[in-house]
């Protein structure tokens, strides 16, 4: 990776990058592009599954997105000597590609605008209970393993 990072610094313009600062851009890109096809492909498959009248792609998504959040993040706090391109990758790239909470935003509106309120309810009070939860059990999960 480093070698990527310097090889694409000698050849920008005449300012130059620092090759740590560009491999955390390298980082977030790498995991943003893995987590953006990682919910473009479970959305789907979830949606083909399940139906679409009630969001069960994107509630699925964000309650694990919540659950890899906590798990990663307690992991990576209890082992320090991990390298902090692992912070860049995984929560802020691949986690912060995966997760879709404007999405969520934008079904719940598009419920409440079509007179779905049962289901918008459903999927605000569903996906904030059950997230936090996720979020709980990750860190919990992360706890244990370290």
């Amino acid at each position: 990776m480093e070698a990527v990072a310097r090889h694409f610094v000698g050849h920008c313009s005449s300012r130059k990058i620092p090759v740590g600062h560009m491999n955390k851009y390298l980082m977030v890109g790498i995991g943003g592009f893995i987590g953006a096809i990682a919910r473009f492909w479970l959305g789907g498959y979830i949606s083909n599954r399940m139906g679409t009248r009630f969001p069960y792609g994107t509630f699925i998504i964000n309650c694990t997105g919540s659950f890899l959040i906590g798990f990663i993040l307690t992991l990576l706090a209890e082992r320090t000597h991990w390298s902090p391109n692992w912070r860049y990758l995984i929560p802020i790239g691949f986690i912060g590609a995966y997760t879709t909470f404007s999405t969520f935003e934008y079904e719940t509106f598009r419920n409440i605008q079509d007179g779905e309120l049962l289901v918008a309810g459903l999927n605000v009070g569903l996906s904030v209970v059950v997230g936090f939860v996720s979020v709980w059990l990750g860190v919990i999960t992360g706890r244990t393993i370290s």
